[in-house]
C-alpha cells in the first residue's frame, strides 16, 4: 500500500514538473528589438549549433517560466537567468550574438545570476508569421518614458577660512594684570577708579591677544544628479478596427504600425 502511494506521489510530481515546463517558452531573435529570424523553444536546447542559431541571438522574449541562457554549449560558460518578459537587447548582459544553449528552470527557485528587469510589461511577439497578412494601424499617442537620473559624487579639497574666537583666557589674565596696575596708580577713590579702568582695559587687550584669522583645508563630498535623456521605452497607443490597443516599444513609432488581423504588432 505504501509503495503504491509513493509511486502515485512520484507520478504526480513528475506530471506537475512536466506541466510547468510545457508552459515555459522562450523565443530568441536574430536582431535587437525582436527583429529578424526567430526560433521558439519550449524545452532545453543544449547546443544552438544543431538548430543553426549558434551565436546569433540579439533579443529575447520569455513568454513562460524562467530560462537560463548560456554562451557555451551544454549550459556552460557565462549564464544568465531570464524572467518572464521582453529583452529588447542582450548587449547590456554581454550576451549579444553569444548564446549557445538554453534551458527552463523551476519557478520557485532563486538564482544569483538573474538578468536585469525586462521591460515593465511583456511586449507582443513582433515576429511576422509565414504567409501572415499585415495591416496598418494608426498610432494615436506615443509617450517616451525616461529612466531615473544617475547620481554622481566626488570629493574635493577646499580651503576654509576661520576667524579665531576671542581669547577668553587672555581676557581674564588681562583683567587681573590691568587691575593690579590700576591699583598702583592714585589713592582713595581715584585708586578704585583706576583699578576698575585698568581691569576693563586689560580684559580688552587680553581678549584680542591672539585674535585673528587663518585658513585650513578639508575634504568635502559633493553630489549632483544627472537627468536621464534617453527614453527607457515608449508607451504607445494605436487604434485598429475601432479598438484601442496599448503596447510598450523599444523605439519611437511612426504615424502607424503594422499589425495582424488580431491587432497584434508585426515587423
Amino acid at each position: 500500500m505504501k509503495t503504491s502511494i509513493k509511486i502515485a506521489v512520484a507520478v504526480a510530481a513528475t506530471a506537475l514538473t512536466l506541466g510547468a515546463n510545457a508552459m515555459a517558452q522562450i523565443t530568441v531573435y536574430e536582431h535587437d528589438g525582436w527583429r529578424g529570424r526567430a526560433i521558439t523553444m519550449s524545452h532545453a536546447t543544449p547546443d544552438f549549433y544543431t538548430i543553426g542559431f549558434d551565436n546569433r541571438a540579439s533579443s529575447v522574449v520569455v513568454s513562460g517560466g524562467r530560462w537560463e541562457v548560456c554562451d557555451g554549449a551544454q549550459f556552460s560558460g557565462t549564464c544568465m537567468v531570464l524572467r518572464e518578459g521582453s529583452y529588447e537587447s542582450l548587449r547590456g548582459m554581454g550576451l549579444n550574438d553569444r548564446i549557445s544553449s538554453v534551458r527552463p528552470l523551476r519557478r520557485q527557485d532563486h538564482y544569483r545570476n538573474e538578468a536585469p528587469e525586462p521591460l515593465p510589461a511583456a511586449t507582443y511577439d513582433y515576429r511576422r508569421r509565414p504567409n501572415e497578412a499585415v495591416y496598418m494601424a494608426r498610432v494615436t499617442s506615443a509617450h517616451a518614458v525616461v529612466g531615473e537620473g544617475e547620481q554622481h559624487c566626488w570629493v574635493e579639497r577646499e580651503q576654509v577660512s576661520e576667524a579665531h574666537r576671542n581669547n577668553i583666557g587672555g581676557a581674564i589674565a588681562g583683567a587681573l594684570i590691568g587691575g593690579v596696575l590700576g591699583h598702583q596708580v592714585g589713592g582713595g577713590t581715584g585708586r578704585d577708579v583706576a583699578t576698575a579702568g585698568g581691569a576693563v582695559a586689560g580684559a580688552a587687550i587680553g581678549a584680542n591677544a591672539g585674535n585673528g584669522s587663518g585658513s585650513t583645508s578639508r575634504d568635502v563630498r559633493r553630489c549632483e544628479t544627472t537627468p536621464s535623456s534617453a527614453p527607457k521605452y515608449w508607451d504607445v497607443t494605436y487604434n485598429y478596427a475601432g479598438q484601442e490597443h496599448r503596447i510598450q516599444m523599444a523605439s519611437a513609432p511612426g504615424s502607424s504600425i503594422a499589425v495582424n488581423r488580431n491587432g497584434e504588432p508585426r515587423q
